[in-house]
């Protein structure tokens, strides 16, 4: 038989959503046992109202609460450290992890980290390396995204960028699945156009690469399908008016998806996108845009019984992959993501060391098609010269 027909699945965690939802913070920490929970986010938001106000709301209801904000747009292992301490220091007891991506993975990371005595490298998303941690003394963890992009709020992974190395690692456990999500679209509003393209593209690489990989998985394929279609629905209308709470809720929802349909595998946008934002410190959200059709390019081949299911979600004029190129292109130019790595400052000379940690990266085996080292230098060539080849 050629068709895979054996799998496992795991789905995510309770999410709540809509406007105003986190007024219910404070009653989430009763309930998952938050007595006196470290709340970890970024350094930018930190300063804000947004971080003002929900400390004060957690604290009015009597709850002790504790801020980290030493957090980057790319978090390392120092972040993580620092993270760690601040946890022990305070004595807490869980983790509130408010923000995009970083904040949400620094957060979730720290929670984990606190119970185990081994570096954190030690549980790579790497065969079964997760088993190897002590489950004793990992803390509950309540999510609180502020972007729509990468759906760590409904995630068991974490990246951290090896500092050492230059790398980004998929750090995996089960128990860093949060306890609870919330999903409120007001705390998006004031995000600037350029992060909300950047986080919902993300999100749309997310479902895209996810329904390519060659694993058996319906339950996933129909969520990165729809998860494609709000995506395109949704985005442009989130980066026109960021106060549109429809736009924002259906782009929070379609987040969470691609990282419920991830759990397949990812592939070669991110086997890329990952040492390109170690060694640039570029956002990842971006830098996934960018490498994104060149990739599908470099795929056609292996993902042509997936296209036309792409191009009927998304009803497209016809069904074929100049159709469904076209669309990636053509919300790209619409939504103003440049169209090479070289605008990004990526040079030429890096092409051969980004290919050799992308041949690495955990990513790499979801690819449709299996890349040698040769391969990823030339398709990291042809995304910073700009060139499709077709």
């Amino acid at each position: 038989m050629d068709v895979q027909i054996t799998g496992a699945w795991n789905f995510p965690t309770r999410v709540i959503a809509g406007p105003g939802r986190i007024a219910e913070l404070a009653e989430a920490c009763g309930t998952y046992g938050l007595a006196r929970p470290l709340l970890v986010t970024d350094h930018g938001l930190a300063k804000t109202d947004l971080i003002a106000g929900i400390v004060s709301r957690v604290r009015e209801a009597d709850i002790p609460l504790g801020v980290f904000s030493d957090v980057k747009a790319n978090p390392t292992e120092s972040n993580l450290r620092a993270g760690v301490a601040a946890f022990k220091a305070g004595g807490h007891d869980g983790v509130i992890a408010v923000g995009g991506g970083s904040a949400l993975d620094v957060g979730k990371c720290v929670a984990f980290m606190v119970a185990q005595s081994r570096p954190v490298w030690d549980f790579e998303d790497v065969d079964d390396w997760w088993t190897r941690a002590n489950t004793n003394g990992i803390v509950p963890i309540i999510a609180v995204p502020t972007t729509a992009g990468t759906g760590s709020e409904v995630g068991r992974a974490v990246v951290i960028t090896r500092e050492d190395a230059h790398e980004k690692k998929i750090i995996f456990h089960p128990m860093m699945m949060p306890k609870i999500a919330i999903e409120d679209p007001e705390l998006a509003i004031g995000l600037p156009p350029f992060l909300t393209m950047a986080t919902g593209m993300d999100a749309l690489s997310h479902c895209f690469e996810a329904y390519c990989v060659k694993v058996f998985h319906p339950l996933a394929d129909g969520i990165a399908l729809e998860g494609m279609k709000i995506v395109d629905t949704y985005l442009p209308r989130a980066v026109e008016n960021g106060r549109d709470l429809e736009a924002r809720s259906y782009m929070f929802a379609a987040a969470s998806m691609g990282a419920t349909a991830f759990q397949k595998g990812l592939g070669a946008i991110h086997s890329v996108s990952h040492p390109v934002g170690a060694r640039y410190d570029t956002h990842h959200g971006l830098t996934n845009a960018v490498v994104f059709p060149y990739v599908v390019v470099c795929n056609k081949d292996a993902i042509a019984d997936k296209i036309p299911h792409i191009a009927r979600a998304l009803n497209l004029p016809n069904h074929g992959f100049d159709a469904v190129l076209s669309w990636i292109l053509a919300l790209r130019k619409k939504l103003g993501v440049p169209h090479t790595l070289a605008e990004l400052g990526v040079k030429e000379s890096d092409a051969r060391a980004i290919a050799a940690d992308a041949v690495k990266d955990p990513t790499a085996g979801g690819n449709p098609r299996r890349l040698t080292e040769a391969e990823f230098e030339q398709l990291t060539l042809a995304a910073i010269r700009g060139d499709l080849g077709t």
